[in-house]
């Protein structure tokens, strides 16, 4: 069968989407009800799914996934009759849809995503936004030409501990910061094994489409290493730790900040000693240069030592925060006398990792409701997602970078420029 590009299946539904999207203003209005699809039902949606199943004001209505057990289990926890799909495209075919949860791998955020706002939906995409720095870009566009609520999936911005960090940063209340460290460390020794050493199949399950969760990815022979979890260590569907973990501290980072991008980037790093198959680095370093401000990047996945997952240092105290809360432990400023007060009061505040999701899941289906943007709009999403492509960039160079970032390109490297897109196999197009 002739599957339609995104392009020819717009062109059918956004005339469709537009002239329904006042009716289904007008019903959300009058019984508050918002009518949800999810496309990707793996590990993550199901971390997901669950929250917004339970908030009193979403009505499920279908389910997207290429892989058949996947698309069973998330239409089992609806609990009543639900519409299950293969195909994203159908699914977005779906009478009085509201929005869709996009939880896939993320090489195919950006498709479903543009698709949805052409067809008038609302969308919860998870992070990384993109794969690639013009495909974000891309996203941002769709959003804002078609009026869609598109909120990322960086849950951390909606946690009251994080919130108050960054206004207690903004304020100045550490001092003066011009050095924030962000890393994820941890050992993962020997590495994610190939599945023939496990003693299972390589053969492609029943009830997977390959062909469709590749998509616009190069084609490759079914690979159960690169299936579920671990496409993440492969450059075609993701970015290592950078566009993992990364993609959430860089991204709390960048908003203390108030800036848009870094000025310059370095980075050098690579898959050192993990050798199971994976492309992504083991051990990375990546400095990136803002104004008055150096931010630095260290991803170790084989040796865990001690973790400080992201910490502000300013000159009148240090902010260490996870997601269980921070830290601020004062600076004595000695210089050439004897002193031993304090620069400020220490400080903590407890945090809740759980909470903060249905915090931002909450905040996604309010700003449906009001057509206000929500704290992770889609715009914030795609300039922390340039962060980490830009980083990755980098390190796969081994050098220096200047960074436009009203043009959103670098500055006299025209080999890294041409690292900012990538070509989708046909027949699926970006543009």
């Amino acid at each position: 069968m002739k599957r339609l590009s995104r392009r020819d299946f717009a062109k059918a539904t956004v005339a469709a989407g537009a002239a329904t999207a006042l009716g289904r203003l007008r019903i959300l209005g009058a019984n508050g009800r918002v009518n949800i699809g999810l496309i990707g039902c793996g590990d993550r949606a199901m971390q997901l799914w669950p929250i917004f199943l339970k908030q009193a004001d979403v009505n499920a209505v279908a389910v997207c996934d290429v892989y058949e057990p996947y698309l069973n289990k998330a239409a089992a926890a609806v609990g009543s009759s639900v519409a299950k799909h293969r195909d994203f495209r159908r699914l977005l075919e779906t009478k009085d849809l509201d929005a869709v949860i996009v939880a896939t791998p993320d090489h195919w955020h950006a498709l479903p995503t543009i698709t949805a706002c052409e067809a008038g939906k609302d969308v919860y995409c998870e992070k990384p936004l993109s794969l690639f720095v013009h495909e974000g870009r891309r996203m941002v566009e769709a959003a804002r030409k078609h009026n869609r609520v598109v909120q990322t999936g960086s849950q951390q911005r909606s946690s009251p501990h994080y919130q108050k960090a960054v206004k207690l940063i903004q304020e100045g209340g550490l001092g003066a910061v011009h050095k924030i460290t962000v890393a994820y460390t941890r050992n993962a020794m020997p590495g994610f094994k190939p599945v023939e050493e496990l003693g299972e199949s390589r053969e492609q399950p029943k009830g997977l489409d390959w062909d469709m969760w590749l998509g616009p990815a190069p084609y490759v022979p079914y690979d159960p290493f690169r299936f579920l979890y671990n496409f993440r260590w492969f450059w075609d569907y993701s970015g290592g730790q950078m566009t993992n973990w990364g993609a959430h501290n860089l991204d709390i980072a960048r908003w203390a900040l108030g800036a848009r991008a870094p000025q310059a980037v370095s980075g050098f790093g690579g898959r050192y000693e993990i050798r199971d198959g994976g492309e992504t680095p083991d051990v990375q370093e990546v400095l990136y240069n803002f104004p008055n401000c150096v931010v630095t990047w260290s991803g170790r996945e084989i040796n865990l030592t001690r973790e400080e997952l992201l910490v502000f240092h300013g000159t009148n105290g240090t902010l260490n925060i996870t997601r269980n809360g921070f830290t601020v432990t004062p600076e004595v400023w000695k210089a050439k006398r004897k002193n031993d007060k304090p620069a400020m009061e220490p400080m903590e505040m407890k945090g809740n990792g759980q909470e903060m999701l249905v915090l931002h899941i909450r905040n996604f289906l309010d700003c449906v409701k009001s057509r206000q943007r929500p704290v992770a709009d889609v715009e914030e999403g795609h300039l922390t997602a340039n962060m980490c492509h830009l980083g990755n960039i980098a390190t796969r160079l081994g050098r220096s970078l200047r960074w436009d970032a009203e043009k959103e390109q670098f500055t006299g490297d025209k080999e890294a420029s041409q690292m900012l897109s990538r070509p989708y196999r046909k027949p699926w197009t970006l543009a």
